[in-house]
């Protein structure tokens, strides 16, 4: 059971007009905003930084940023999270053309650039932090400073969301649910604590 109840979608205009914003990326207005609302500052907050650190600006693709976010949030064990960049991840996948066997395969298929974003990401998430040389050297070898900062945002939000939804207990949402289902199950993945 959450330890808070997300709002209605259609609570009042300002959740309602956020709630659109997520509607692009997962297909529905996340639970965890939704909770965020009931101080409204802070979920207006939470999605301008989630505009700015999930812009594309080139080779750091949406479906990509969603991927590290998958890393990181597998690394740090939140399952909300896991569902939701699996989620996106494919839907991003889909507009941008790639391979939906990226999704299973996530470790596999990457290129070598795409590997060290998640090496990275991976090793930003772990606790204690387990960014080392090697792993730097591997990001620098294939990302410029912008791309790097980009991948280190999408990693740092995730931190964020990983936090709250696993101290939340946030409600998994029923498409998201479908979606750990068919694509992270093999891998040992649950819905968890994120039941009502």
């Amino acid at each position: 059971m959450p330890l808070v109840a997300p709002l209605p979608a259609d609570h009042d205009p300002e959740v309602a007009r956020l709630a659109l914003f997520f509607n692009q990326t997962l297909g529905f207005p996340p639970n965890s905003v939704l909770t965020m609302m009931r101080r409204p500052a802070l979920a207006r907050a939470f999605t301008e930084l989630n505009r700015a650190v999930m812009a594309n600006h080139g080779r750091v693709t949406s479906e990509l940023k969603r991927l590290i976010g998958h890393i990181a949030s597998t690394t740090a064990g939140c399952r909300y999270c896991e569902a939701h960049t699996i989620r996106a991840a494919q839907r991003f996948g889909q507009k941008e053309g790639t391979d939906a066997r990226r999704l299973d395969e996530v470790w596999t298929y990457a290129t070598a650039a795409e590997r060290a974003a998640l090496d990275f990401a991976r090793a930003a998430a772990s606790v204690p932090n387990d960014v080392t040389a090697d792993v730097a050297s591997a990001l620098r070898a294939h990302w410029d400073d912008g791309e790097i900062v980009e991948i280190t945002g999408v990693v740092a939000l995730f931190g964020f969301l990983n936090r709250w939804n696993d101290s939340m207990a946030t409600e998994l949402e029923g498409a998201a649910v479908a979606d750990g289902e068919r694509w992270l199950v093999g891998r040992g993945w649950s819905v968890g604590k994120h039941v009502d």
